[in-house]
């Protein structure tokens, strides 16, 4: 696969999951999990930008012109503290539109992220450097979704950690 081809693929790819947060965030009632999902469609839609400018500069110059490549997700520290607030104030309600968009999401994101990893060994010099940090933000956006996803579902984890033992 050509530099080139592989971009048009992360471009499908990231256009697809920034799609499924643009409909999640019409399903999703509660202010702060909207919040979250508009950030998260945000950061895709920043994705879509960056890399529609780097084929374009390849495109003319044949030369992949590597810029700094920011994420809005923050840490996950705060998104574990964000993720309590929110907690809190969710009602134990079945949320399965939820909870369905989120698997949905989930999916894509690692589907991606895996597309992101296979890049990284086979593409040389920027390429490589390119889709390692999408690799990176991608892993973001997974913890992300699987924490929102795993509190809806009362699993019992959070971030994969359990929350609770009943066995000493």
């Amino acid at each position: 696969m050509t530099l080139g081809e592989a971009i048009k693929v992360a471009i499908e790819y990231e256009t697809t999951i920034r799609d499924l947060y643009k409909e999640a965030v019409t399903v999703v009632d509660d202010p702060l999990g909207k919040k979250a999902l508009q950030m998260l469609e945000k950061d895709e839609q920043n994705h879509l930008d960056y890399l529609t400018d780097r084929l374009q500069r390849w495109q003319k110059t044949g030369k992949l012109v590597l810029e700094k490549l920011e994420t809005m997700i923050p840490s996950s520290e705060i998104i574990t503290r964000e993720a309590e607030k929110l907690a809190k104030k969710m009602p134990k309600e079945d949320r399965g539109d939820e909870k369905q968009l989120l698997s949905k999401a989930l999916k894509v994101e690692i589907e991606t992220s895996r597309f992101y990893q296979k890049m990284v060994g086979e593409m040389p010099g920027e390429g490589r450097q390119m889709f390692a940090r999408f690799l990176e933000i991608e892993a973001g956006h997974i913890a992300t979704v699987r924490a929102e996803l795993d509190y809806l579902s009362h699993t019992g984890y959070w971030f994969d950690f359990q929350e609770f033992d009943l066995e000493y």
